[in-house]
């Protein structure tokens, strides 16, 4: 009776966060777009509700909800599942609709496919070659072999976006780093696009009169054709008319440079807007947390350096040791092991949380920027495929962020894996992407205000 209740909790919150992978994928994803494909929404909905309840389970793991061997048993499921979807069904649609989209391999999409698929699992296999990730007492086709190979990736995936995002979050937030704009930058911008504009009209209409002159003198019906033709056309004209390759040519060139002119007045503006809200509360108030991510950028490159060189990897959580150095530090009588408790718990609640919140809007972005009426259904499978292994490398790097007693059944459940590596291996790709990202930031800073200086 017990499993039977659990299991319809569980039941229920699935079906909650399909709802919401739903909504999402309607309301934000696909809003511009007609739904054509409803298999891909639901793959989309149900990857999203799979690796919500992964993060729900280890919630669940930390307060005692439900019964110990119902979690183990849905922790279980949910990993096959996840794993399947991820490893099997959604490299088989991307193949599928890839293929699809190919007007010559329309009527033999399947084995094309097949074929898709089998390379992506040759490859797949492969991937886990080079890495220490597993013991060798694993099976072929043991469960390990896949969540280890799916944990390089996200893992991989994570420590991209962790870097980028350590770097570029005070970047952004901070007023120190907004270039000085004032109106009258905005007005001579604003003053040579204009001139551009008129320019590119003028050229047009004399390319309009040179035409209606031409035919009107019988020039375009007697054009000459061929290689040679087009060679005379460009080196001469006929006296008193225009050239009209060149005077093409000048306008390609003015329209590129207007194109330009106005992405850069768009930058002043937005540029502009954000140093007025620096200057409001809230925009003070991100302004202190951009110093505070800044500091905290930084003893993150340090520590992952420490832990490089030193080949450190953590025994114990964050939390708990914090609170023994504080206790010992102090002096004083503390229940280190019941604080630690609850204050992991907060701390895993807001990883969980920032982590959907953080990979939803940038999935959004990356959609919307390189999205199509005909890629628009390979590229939401591969943001399916990149959510579920960013979720899947997320437990699997959270778990030392628990207390030891909270640790067991996450290992139990994924098995005898190498996660030092992981850790290793997050801290490598971590300072790495950092590093790249503080030299990308740091050149676009110094060249973006000689941008905007007038010839």
């Amino acid at each position: 009776m017990s499993f039977l209740i659990d299991s319809s909790i569980m039941i229920t919150s699935q079906i909650c966060f399909f709802g919401f992978g739903w909504l999402f994928f309607m309301r934000q994803l696909f809003k511009d777009y007609e739904v054509r494909q409803y298999v891909v929404q639901v793959i989309f909905s149900v990857t999203f509700a799979f690796s919500c309840t992964m993060f729900e389970l280890i919630i669940f793991e930390i307060l005692g909800v439900l019964n110990s061997s119902s979690r183990y048993f849905h922790w279980k499921m949910n990993l096959c599942v996840i794993l399947l979807i991820l490893v099997f069904m959604i490299p088989f649609y991307i193949g599928y609709f890839f293929v699809s989209n190919i007007r010559l391999l329309h009527k033999q999409r399947l084995p094309f496919s097949c074929l898709l698929w089998l390379t992506f699992m040759y490859f797949f296999w492969k991937l886990g070659d080079p890495f220490p990730i597993l013991s060798p007492k694993h099976g072929i086709l043991s469960i390990e072999q896949l969540i280890s190979r799916v944990g390089v990736i996200g893992v991989t995936l994570m420590a991209l976006l962790s870097g980028f995002g350590a770097v570029n979050c005070p970047y952004t937030y901070m007023s120190y780093f907004l270039r000085n704009v004032t109106d009258t930058d905005i007005l001579a911008l604003e003053r040579r696009l204009l001139q551009t504009m008129d320019m590119i009209i003028s050229k047009k209409k004399r390319m309009a009169m040179a035409r209606r002159t031409m035919f009107q003198k019988g020039e375009v019906h007697n054009k000459p054709s061929g290689f040679w033709g087009m060679i005379k056309s460009v080196t001469a004209s006929a006296p008193g008319s225009e050239n009209l390759t060149l005077i093409q040519q000048e306008v390609d060139a003015l329209e590129e440079l207007s194109r330009q002119l106005f992405l850069e007045t768009v930058d002043l503006y937005a540029t502009k807007e954000r140093i007025e809200y620096s200057k409001t509360f809230k925009g003070k108030y991100f302004n202190f947390l951009g110093y505070f991510f800044s500091i905290y950028c930084v003893w993150k490159i340090f520590m992952a350096t420490i832990n490089i060189v030193f080949d450190r990897v953590g025994k114990t959580d964050p939390v708990t040791r914090g609170i023994e150095i504080t206790v010992n530090y102090l002096g004083i009588q503390f229940d280190v092991k019941f604080w630690s408790q609850h204050i992991s718990f907060i701390l895993v609640g807001i990883i969980i949380v920032t982590s959907i919140r953080g990979l939803l809007i940038t999935l959004t972005k990356f959609f919307y920027a390189i999205s199509s009426s005909k890629s628009s259904n390979v590229i939401v499978l591969l943001l399916a495929q990149i959510m579920g292994m960013y979720f899947v490398s997320s437990v699997l790097l959270i778990r030392m962020s628990m207390p030891l007693e909270y640790r067991t059944i996450i290992t139990e459940v994924l098995g005898e894996l190498q996660f030092n590596f992981y850790h290793r291996w997050f801290d490598v790709i971590f300072l790495v992407s950092a590093l790249s990202s503080i030299l990308f930031l740091y050149l676009a800073h110094k060249q973006a205000p000689e941008k905007h200086v007038a010839p």
